[in-house]
């Protein structure tokens, strides 16, 4: 008899949100596993941004259900939802740093809102988040208006992992990033989730991005999940959103480097 598979790291089951006249979405599904890379992708008003708010339960869906943890996070008191953030990191499109803090006091915040941990071991762990993603004890002691925006990218993450979260939702994580300062975090992303184990949901629009870290791509359109797959199985979809998106000259160019890196990781596995 084989074991039940685990239920989903996020459900959410039936879901509409409206505003006023408007419905963003209507009858939307999705569930993602634990240890998935998932991008959620979709044209303007799709609402990409509105879904992520209601997962990390700063919105409330119009009806609908959003369980994260096996816990609807909207019928859940304060204390308990709060339990449930420590829980996962969020990086935001544009770091979110405050200004006024420097960088170990940006990551360590995290940490000191739990109330638990005493300063030494505060900045020890501080430091190993920065040593993480790639930063150095010398920029512990910078503001973040000396930052460019690669380290910016890599302060928040570094702030995002603070409590060694299972569950990590990235907002456009290359945005405003050089190609190779994109290719270097992507890199940082994907070695990451492999060695934290982490489940990640990430919102984004670069195809590169997408094709180079996703196990599952969930395409929002008309209103709702229109396709949720593999990016091959993605692609194979006869849609209007999807052949715009994914088979246009920039999507083609981005599903060709995909391939052809597959076929690399093929060829050395099966040299192995």
């Amino acid at each position: 008899m084989q074991n039940p598979s685990p239920p989903p790291l996020i459900q959410i089951e039936g879901l509409w949100s409206q505003f006023g006249q408007v419905v963003v979405h209507q009858d939307l599904d999705l569930a993602v596993r634990t240890g998935e890379i998932v991008s959620l992708v979709g044209g303007s008003g799709s609402g990409k941004t509105t879904l992520l708010r209601q997962m990390l339960g700063l919105e409330t869906p119009t009806r609908g259900k959003v369980q994260v943890f096996g816990e609807n996070i909207h019928q859940a008191d304060g204390a308990r939802v709060q339990q449930l953030r420590n829980r996962w990191g969020m990086l935001f499109q544009h770091g979110a740093l405050f200004s006024a803090l420097t960088v170990l006091d940006n990551v360590a915040q995290p940490m000191r809102e739990l109330r638990t941990l005493p300063e030494d071991l505060i900045r020890d762990a501080v430091l190993l988040k920065l040593q993480m993603v790639g930063l150095t004890p010398q920029d512990a002691t910078k503001m973040p208006a000396d930052l460019s925006g690669g380290m910016v990218k890599r302060v928040a993450l570094a702030r995002a992992l603070a409590l060694e979260p299972e569950l990590l939702f990235l907002d456009e994580p290359t945005a405003g990033l050089d190609p190779n300062l994109s290719d270097s975090f992507v890199e940082l992303i994907r070695t990451l989730h492999q060695e934290m184990r982490l489940t990640v949901l990430m919102v984004t629009h670069d195809l590169d991005t997408v094709f180079a870290l996703s196990t599952r791509i969930a395409v929002l359109a008309d209103k709702h999940v229109a396709a949720f797959g593999t990016p091959q199985q993605i692609v194979a979809v006869d849609h209007p959103f999807i052949r715009e998106f994914f088979l246009g000259p920039r999507g083609r160019r981005a599903l060709e480097g995909f391939r052809q890196e597959a076929a690399a990781d093929a060829g050395q596995h099966g040299t192995a």
